[in-house]
């Protein structure tokens, strides 16, 4: 089959260019005249751009960062729910999946730089693990309350998700939970420095 009429192929090339589309960076610069890639930590994500943006006007900032975060989610869930409406199989929504976290945290327009995938995985979880992904969510939301902490906060939600979807969906219907393991190694690889700043206690408040 031709490879560009090959609607899998199209599907992931569609799922890494969506996903790779920074739009908190492209949201803070149009609305803010910011660049976030140059602010605060450097990072394109909804987290970032509140902080960054937050600075000059913070009842903009939470519209961002909002803003971000539903946008971001979306990048993968819209491409999934095309594939779903196509009767597409499980392997290929799982790897479209994949692909839309790679490209948010390895975007092809800012040089294979990026997010650290937290809402583009949240997007994609919810359409294939729902549940889970629900107790995860719970889970974020208590740790942000109390530890106030987004990055230790994403990640305690993310552990929350793998560990639930562990016990309630045994191989995803693809034989396997790698593609979900994949998800979760990219977004924790991402979020190494914040892991190392949360231990060192140099990690800083979203306040």
């Amino acid at each position: 089959m031709d490879f560009f009429t090959n609607s899998n192929i199209l599907f992931y090339l569609s799922a890494y260019l969506i996903g790779s589309i920074p739009f908190g960076l492209l949201l803070a610069k149009f609305f803010a005249g910011v660049d976030v890639k140059s602010a605060g930590s450097g990072s394109i994500g909804a987290t970032n751009v509140l902080r960054v943006v937050k600075q000059t006007n913070p009842a903009l900032a939470k519209k961002l960062g909002l803003a971000t975060v539903i946008l971001d989610a979306l990048k993968g869930t819209v491409v999934l729910l095309i594939a779903m409406s196509m009767n597409q199989s499980d392997s290929t929504l799982w790897g479209i999946a994949v692909l839309a976290v790679l490209g948010h945290c390895y975007s092809i327009y800012l040089g294979l730089e990026g997010g650290k995938g937290v809402a583009t995985g949240l997007g994609v979880f919810l359409v294939l693990i729902p549940i889970p992904t629900i107790i995860g969510a719970l889970v974020w939301i208590i740790c942000a309350k109390f530890l106030k902490i987004s990055s230790l906060s994403s990640l305690l939600g993310l552990t929350a998700v793998i560990i639930t979807a562990s016990f309630l969906n045994n191989g995803l219907n693809v034989g396997s939970n790698m593609p979900m393991y994949i998800i979760a190694f990219v977004i924790y690889y991402k979020h190494i420095p914040n892991i190392i700043r949360v231990i060192k206690g140099e990690e800083k408040k979203v306040v």
